[in-house]
């Protein structure tokens, strides 16, 4: 498959789907898969079918099925949401996949954009943003600062100045 079918795909299997915002969720992976663009195709499929497993009907195995390449589909289930597993263990265990560690920050950039917590009730968006801060601790040190830097660059500049301080302070990034 290439990126025009698997965008289709994505397209087709969260179709009726809104995000926390009511936006069309299909916007959501759209724009994690843009953020990886300059990874190759690869990666932009891993991020138009990063939440595909754990939000829709599809397994790994149907992916598998219909033609998605093995290194794609092993992103997803990476960054799939396991039952029992908290979330902390699953941001250390996508640090472990390089493939998902990328798509994991493509998509915690996107979640963090301003534009969209700001439209959050305050309570979600305040435990949110201490989540996905939390997980750019890890996240960004798996991946270092040139990829981070180019992958928020596209979803979500804001963050740039949140690495800069962090490569400035010498923290994890």
């Amino acid at each position: 498959m290439n990126v025009a079918e698997v965008d289709a795909l994505a397209a087709t299997a969260h179709a009726g789907q809104f995000d926390k915002i009511g936006v069309p969720y299909i916007a959501h992976v759209r724009a994690v898969a843009a953020g990886l663009t300059p990874f190759g195709d690869h990666l932009v499929m891993a991020g138009l079918l990063h939440d595909i497993i754990e939000d829709t009907d599809w397994t790994a195995e149907q992916l598998r099925e219909a033609g998605i390449p093995d290194r794609v589909v092993c992103a997803v289930e990476a960054v799939t949401n396991q039952r029992g597993v908290p979330y902390e263990v699953k941001v250390h265990r996508i640090a472990l996949n390089r493939d998902a560690t990328l798509v994991k920050i493509a998509d915690n950039a996107h979640n963090s954009r301003p534009d969209r917590s700001a439209q959050l009730p305050e309570g979600q968006r305040d435990r949110l943003t201490a989540k996905y801060r939390s997980a750019r601790d890890v996240l960004w040190a798996a991946a270092g600062a040139l990829d981070v830097a180019t992958i928020i660059n596209i979803v979500n500049p804001s963050l740039l100045d949140e690495l800069r301080e962090r490569q400035t302070q010498g923290s994890p990034s």
